[in-house]
């Protein structure tokens, strides 16, 4: 039961971090409709978060063992829900900035203790996995409902500020989650005692960096959160200037990709014990490229009207978003590979790095996809997703070439 328990606490607090995270897109189209911030002004969202994810993890991720997960966890939760509620009443495009430079800091300590948790309660490499599978897609489903949460807000703001209530709600569900962790035991006396044993701070990211299974996949997953935030950040953008669908449609049909990837990532962890990890993410990565291939050409030639509807809409806004389920598993599997190699103690160190570098990924891949929105089409822009999509493919080769020596050394 306390195992239960402390599961649901890590899916909820890391799908509301995951809301709060994954709203750039949404809060983008509204601070270009309502204060009158430009593309680029806007992508410097995904900044003010990445940049401060890396600050957390830089500064924080190697001493969070010794303050203890499930203490940072009520701490961030508690953050989270003062910040919301003070960014109910913005009045300006830099009290959005404020908000995601806090929910920055505090995803970075989230998500070093949620990996970190898991590997305290895993059994073994396969239990690993699947509860890696599951909290990712909890997450994904979390992302799912508050696309829907805030797309239902700015369906209905008259105001133009009506849609900043959504943040009361989100407050409130922090506060929840801030309660259910005092409620709720961790037993973190592994991470505590051996962490003593082993290099501390940077010393141990650096030696862990050296690796050359490491530097492979820090490669892969700083171009697969490159790729994913592009789509995912810049798509409401998409479908309200290329497809020319309505701002509250556009919110709400980028769901479609929200829940491919958590499609994706909870079937993973059933493909995955029957098949070998590199040809099924392969093969994922061949249906993307396909997918946007076959996909983006539809898109071109297309006029806006005023009473298009889910029925109505183009093909294309409901084919393009179906690459989440095929990008879906890559994050999670290799994530899991990794830390299953190394020993529980070192675990804090390498998850420091993959927030690190998850979020540099994403800053620098919505700040290009930005400016390619600004001067060229939004077509020609999701072309380029194609790059990291190869790049990722040969990473995934290294990965596998040199898993085989001491990672856990």
């Amino acid at each position: 039961m306390t195992r239960l328990r402390t599961l649901i606490a890590l899916g909820l607090t890391y799908a509301l971090l995951g809301i709060l995270m994954n709203s750039v897109g949404v809060v983008i189209l509204q601070s270009i409709r309502h204060f009158g911030t430009s593309k680029p002004g806007g992508s410097t969202l995904e900044a003010c978060k990445d940049l401060s994810v890396v600050a957390a993890s830089f500064l924080l991720a190697t001493r969070i063992p010794a303050y203890g997960y499930r203490r940072a966890l009520i701490g961030v939760m508690a953050a989270i829900a003062v910040a919301c509620v003070a960014a109910s009443f913005a009045q300006a495009f830099v009290a959005m900035q404020i908000l995601f430079v806090v929910t920055g800091l505090a995803f970075g300590i989230a998500k070093v203790s949620t990996y970190a948790a898991i590997g305290l309660l895993a059994r073994d490499p396969a239990d690993h996995a699947s509860i890696t599978g599951i909290i990712e897609g909890v997450f994904m489903v979390g992302l799912l409902a508050g696309v829907w949460l805030f797309g239902w807000f700015v369906g209905t703001d008259d105001s133009g500020r009506d849609w900043l209530h959504v943040y009361w709600v989100l407050a409130a569900l922090c506060t929840v989650a801030s309660l259910l962790w005092w409620a709720t035991p961790l037993d973190e006396s592994a991470a505590i005692v051996n962490s003593e044993d082993t290099p501390s701070g940077w010393r141990e990211m650096l030696s862990l960096a050296a690796l050359p299974a490491t530097i492979a996949f820090l490669a892969g997953i700083f171009c697969y959160v490159l790729l994913e935030q592009s789509v995912g950040t810049w798509l409401p953008t998409f479908n309200n200037e290329v497809l020319h669908l309505p701002p509250a449609m556009s919110v709400q049909m980028s769901s479609i990709f929200v829940g491919a990837l958590a499609f994706g990532r909870l079937v993973s962890g059933i493909v995955l014990r029957r098949f070998d990890w590199l040809p099924v993410l392969l093969g994922c990565l061949a249906c993307v490229a396909l997918l946007i291939v076959a996909t983006l050409p539809a898109t071109q030639g297309l006029v806006a009207r005023p009473d298009v509807t889910w029925t109505t809409a183009p093909i294309a806004a409901f084919l393009f978003p179906l690459l989440g389920v095929f990008l879906a598993p890559i994050y999670p599997t290799l994530c899991s590979i990794v830390l299953s190699a190394l020993p529980k103690h070192r675990h804090a160190a390498m998850i420091g790095m993959i927030v690190v570098f998850s979020a540099l990924g994403g800053t620098i891949g919505s700040f290009l996809t930005g400016l390619l929105f600004q001067h060229v089409s939004g077509q020609i822009a999701f072309y380029f997703a194609l790059v990291p999509i190869a790049l990722i493919a040969i990473a995934l080769g290294f990965i596998r070439r040199s898993l085989g020596k001491s990672v856990a050394a």
